[in-house]
């Protein structure tokens, strides 16, 4: 998410020697509790390009975004943690956790960080964490903070339309990719990264899936509240969705579902154009009697020019 609180802001490349070395900025097991859902667009125009020649980032962006699933699991609790030791230069608490639209545009203007943090460091470093929970910031401004220090906790204030974390990287007020140093006139030449652990990039995937007796609203979904814990025999359908992330255009989402006498959905779903977060939906409705009890199991895969990019599979109990 663009932070609003610094001027325009070019990337910048630096050699390595001068380089810190970051940690994740967030308490979570990435590919499993959380995932990277957009990168520093390093395309100087109108376009989008992350640091892997990919699209998965928009214009203008200027950090990192770390996110978790769904609201229920930014409610239960995901700490942001100091990327590296600092001096905490500024914070800002107390601004509303609600997915941003055109009803409260107004509102966070100027504030599109939202409850946040700014960490510097030793050589004209700085670090910014961004969009953090309401009521959550827990450090003060002068503060010395080591790695892995708590600032505050994910939220969705300010500019957000997800729950996660924005990082930004800075050095002398410049925007530097975390992910590659180097110039930004290329991509997919990693010259020097920052993080501590090398970081695996994913390309999109998928973030969560359940099981329901009807088609959800995506706001259920997005939520985290829309998957049944079980299914009664007399069910009106047995439904299987999929909360994803960088979809492509022609990218295919491959349902299946499967229950004690086999296989009754495979549905191929072919996505028409870029979406940076969605969701699909399979299923059949029941016939003239109850479903047969005993565990259903669902899996989606994510293909790409028929590559397999990410899979998920879920369970439910039919009784």
């Amino acid at each position: 998410m663009r932070t609003g609180l610094w001027a325009f802001l070019l990337l910048a490349a630096y050699p390595a020697a001068s380089n810190p070395i970051l940690g994740l900025p967030i308490d979570c097991t990435l590919g499993e509790t959380c995932y990277i859902q957009q990168y520093v667009d390093r395309d100087p125009g109108e376009g989008v390009r992350d640091f892997t020649c990919g699209k998965l980032s928009y214009d203008g962006h200027k950090g990192t975004d770390f996110a978790v699933p769904t609201l229920e699991a930014m409610r239960a609790g995901v700490n942001v943690i100091a990327s590296a030791a600092g001096v905490v230069r500024g914070v800002r608490d107390g601004v509303e956790d609600r997915v941003y639209g055109p009803d409260n545009a107004e509102a966070v203007k100027g504030r599109e960080c939202g409850n946040g943090v700014v960490l510097v460091h030793e050589d004209g470093w700085e670090t910014q964490y961004c969009h953090m929970k309401q009521g959550s910031v827990r450090v003060r401004s002068g503060e010395r903070v080591e790695r892995g220090d708590i600032l505050g906790q994910v939220g969705i204030s300010g500019k957000a339309q997800f729950p996660h974390v924005h990082l930004s990287v800075r050095r002398d007020g410049a925007v530097v990719d975390p992910f590659d140093t180097g110039s930004d006139a290329t991509c997919d030449q990693v010259e020097s990264s920052l993080w501590q652990e090398p970081i695996t990039y994913a390309a999109g995937g998928l973030i969560d899936a359940g099981f329901t007796d009807h088609v959800p609203e995506f706001d259920a979904v997005q939520e985290g509240t829309a998957a049944a814990g079980h299914l009664p025999s007399d069910a009106a359908a047995i439904v299987l969705f999929v909360l994803a992330y960088g979809g492509r255009a022609d990218d295919t989402l491959r349902l299946t579902i499967d229950g004690p006498t086999g296989r009754f959905v495979a549905q191929d779903m072919k996505l028409d154009r870029d979406q940076a977060r969605l969701f699909r939906a399979s299923g059949r409705r029941a016939g003239s009697g109850d479903w047969p009890e005993g565990t259903y199991s669902g899996e989606i895969i994510l293909l790409r020019e028929g590559q397999e990019i990410d899979r998920i599979t879920t369970r439910i109990t039919v009784k």
